[in-house]
């Protein structure tokens, strides 16, 4: 299970009623951030998740509107109580990046790791939950796109390891998928294992433009999560320009990859009321929400 909150949708520049891009991630007892502009620290403490639980922060890209509020971010998990350390994740250049922006910040309780990802690089994250980055197309910086994938385990034939009388000792070594061998006997865990079962995702793009090795990556999630920075279609030269999405290439993007939801967001400050245009974006794609400040959801796995 993926608990999935939003904190805020602006691009560019905090407005007076919305706060830049941000997520909170939650498996298990630990919480992950993704992406931390100005102020995201403010908009943060309106919600209960917390800060202390926070062990990865895992960055898009350097625009300003993406990490400027990582130093707050990393002040308040601190004050926090935080003594377990905490990881940034970003593409190319991120040392230099944080080590600047770390200069007006104290020492902290924690060890800060900072990791450089490439084009490909996998990263285990909190609890059992794996992330995959993409290199996509920014004419700026490096940006990366992240899919996020939470592994189901196999049913565990409960009948068979009591038939072969197996210890119950090793069921859940067994489970995860491992061999045992106790005393003179050798149990293999697929005599016992049911057959795979789909396991959970959800991808993050912002700063880029389509492009089919993008839908790829995100094939088949369980949520995608893309920018929609102009709403209406009478912006693409804009959106051609600086390398952003319209809200109609958001939801081709969603058709393309064979996602099940899509959430839009940051939303242009030329566009007052992201809402309005729900109704435009879910006859492209039928499954597909406008995000604002305090949406949440639950990915669940399956029932078999």
């Amino acid at each position: 299970m993926i608990d999935l909150l939003q904190l805020g949708t602006g691009s560019m520049q905090p407005l007076p009623d919305r706060w830049l891009s941000s997520f909170v991630i939650r498996n298990g007892n630990e919480l992950a951030l993704f992406d931390c502009g100005e102020g995201t620290q403010i908009i943060a403490r309106h919600f209960s998740w917390g800060f202390k639980r926070i062990s990865a922060i895992c960055i898009s890209h350097h625009h300003a509107d993406h990490i400027a509020g990582l130093p707050g971010i990393l002040m308040c998990i601190a004050n926090a109580g935080r003594t377990e350390t905490v990881t940034v994740y970003g593409p190319r250049d991120t040392v230099r990046i944080v080590e600047a922006l770390l200069t007006i910040c104290p020492g902290f309780p924690f060890d800060l790791k900072i990791v450089e990802l490439e084009d490909g690089a996998k990263v285990p994250l909190i609890g059992d939950l794996r992330a995959t980055v993409l290199e996509v197309a920014q004419r700026t910086m490096p940006v990366l796109a992240w899919r996020f994938d939470l592994t189901r385990h196999r049913r565990f034939d409960r009948a068979a390891a009591e038939r072969d009388r197996v210890p119950q000792a090793l069921w859940s070594t067994l489970q995860d998928g491992n061999d045992v061998a106790s005393g003179d006997q050798f149990y293999l865990s697929e005599w016992y294992l049911g057959p795979p079962r789909p396991g959970l995702a959800f991808g993050i793009v912002t700063d880029t433009r389509p492009s089919a090795r993008l839908a790829e990556f995100m094939h088949d999630v369980d949520l995608l999560i893309s920018e929609a920075t102009y709403l209406d279609d009478a912006d693409r030269e804009k959106a051609l320009l600086v390398d952003h999405f319209l809200l109609s290439e958001a939801c081709d993007l969603a058709n393309a990859a064979k996602a099940d939801r899509l959430l839009l967001t940051h939303f242009s400050a030329s566009y007052p009321n992201p809402e309005e245009y729900e109704s435009a974006a879910q006859a492209r794609f039928p499954n597909a929400e406008i995000g604002y400040s305090g949406w949440e959801t639950t990915l669940s796995f399956h029932e078999d």
